[in-house]
């Protein structure tokens, strides 16, 4: 069982004896990695649960391997997750991955040979594609689907934090 969140009164103290201020991103109880964070779907099929038990109920099924997701919180071996339309849920941390991936939005975006919108198109993805991710800038991030690998802007896909920089 996860220790309970510590309280303003029992945060470490400065040397000038004021409570210590919180630094960078929380971390997951369990994985002591960052909250939020994006993962993907590792199987071809993924319950969503209300809770985080085998006794929640189903709420609903992921049938796509690879969707993105972004895991909000951690407790035991399960994870609380949202889709790129908000919807959450708690999944088995088991059916996730590491692997990075996004999601075109609906009106597509073109993968260029750059980070740069007058860079030469090297494919066009439709809304709902799911790219592998690969390094990013503030503006952009390379990514590949369907054999086609380029830079397409952020704003574009989900599946990246938008101050997020890979590389």
């Amino acid at each position: 069982m996860p220790a309970p969140p510590l309280r303003p009164e029992t945060l470490p103290e400065t040397l000038d004896g004021a409570p210590a201020a919180e630094e960078g991103p929380a971390l997951g109880p369990e994985t002591n990695l960052p909250l939020p964070r994006f993962v993907s779907l590792a199987s071809d099929e993924g319950n969503v649960r209300r809770g985080p038990s085998l006794s929640h109920r189903i709420d609903w099924v992921f049938l796509r391997r690879d969707m993105p997701l972004q895991v909000t919180a951690e407790y035991g071996h399960w994870r609380r997750i949202n889709d790129s339309e908000g919807v959450g849920g708690w999944v088995h941390y088991a059916l996730l991955s590491g692997v990075r991936t996004v999601i075109v939005g609906e009106g597509g975006t073109a993968l260029r040979v750059a980070p740069d919108p007058e860079a030469r198109e090297e494919a066009m993805l439709e809304g709902g594609v799911i790219a592998r991710l690969g390094d990013c800038t503030l503006d952009w991030c390379e990514m590949s689907a369907g054999g086609y690998s380029g830079w397409a802007p952020k704003t574009d896909v989900w599946g990246v934090a938008a101050d997020e920089i890979r590389g």
